[in-house]
C-alpha cells in the first residue's frame, strides 16, 4: 500500500512540476509580449514627438515668407498644442484612448497639410534651404510614424494571438492579460483628400 501511495504521490508531484514549468513559461511569454507591445507604443509616441518637435521650426521658417497667412499658422500651433496634451499609457491601451490620440494627430496632420498648401504660393520659400531641409525631415518622420505604427500592430497581433491560444487563454485572465486594441486607420482614410486652392 505504501509503495502504491509513493508512486501516486511521485506522479502527482511530477505532473505539478511539469504543469508549473509550463505555466511559468506561458506567464513569462505573456509578460515578454506585453512588454514588447509597450515598447512599440513608446516608439510610436517617439516618432509623433519627433514630428511635434519639427513643427515650430517649420512654422517659423514659413512665417518669415508668408506673414499674412496668420490663421493657418495659428491652426497649426493650436493643433500641435492639442496633440501634446493627449497622452496614452501603454499599460492601459484602450480603443478609445488610441482613437483620441489618433484624432489629435489627425487634426495636426490636416493643419500641416493646409500650411504646406500655402507654401505653394511662395516660390522663394520653396527654394529656401532651411525649408527644404525641414520639409524633408517632416516627410521622413511621417514615414517613420508609418513604420512604428506597423511594428506596433505586428507586435500587438503576436500578443493578442498568444493570449487567445490554448492553453495560455486559461491563465491570461487570471494574470490580468487582456486583449489590446490595434492602431487603426483614421475614419475616412480610404477616401482621397480633397485639395482646394
Amino acid at each position: 500500500m505504501k509503495k502504491k501511495n509513493i508512486v501516486i504521490l511521485a506522479v502527482v508531484v511530477l505532473l505539478l512540476l511539469i504543469l508549473g514549468g509550463s505555466c511559468k513559461n506561458m506567464y513569462n511569454k505573456m509578460v515578454e509580449y506585453n512588454q514588447t507591445v509597450n515598447k512599440e507604443w513608446a516608439n510610436v509616441e517617439s516618432q509623433y514627438q519627433r514630428r511635434l518637435d519639427l513643427i515650430p521650426n517649420l512654422v517659423a521658417t514659413v512665417k518669415g515668407y508668408a506673414v499674412h497667412e496668420q490663421e493657418t499658422f495659428t491652426k497649426v500651433v493650436e493643433a500641435r498644442a492639442k496633440a501634446t496634451q493627449v497622452k496614452v499609457d501603454a499599460t492601459a491601451l484602450t480603443e478609445a484612448n488610441i482613437q483620441e490620440f489618433q484624432a489629435a494627430q489627425g487634426e495636426l496632420s490636416s493643419a500641416l497639410s493646409k500650411m504646406l498648401l500655402v507654401v505653394e504660393n511662395y516660390p522663394e520659400l520653396k527654394a529656401n534651404q532651411n525649408f527644404l531641409e525641414l520639409q524633408a525631415q517632416l516627410e521622413g518622420t511621417e514615414n517613420r510614424i508609418a513604420v512604428a505604427r506597423k511594428n506596433f500592430n505586428d507586435n500587438m497581433a503576436v500578443y493578442n494571438s498568444y493570449i487567445k491560444k490554448f492553453p495560455p487563454v486559461l491563465f491570461a485572465g487570471i494574470f490580468g492579460f487582456k486583449e489590446k486594441p490595434y492602431f487603426a486607420s483614421e475614419s475616412q482614410a480610404d477616401k482621397a483628400p480633397k485639395v482646394e486652392f
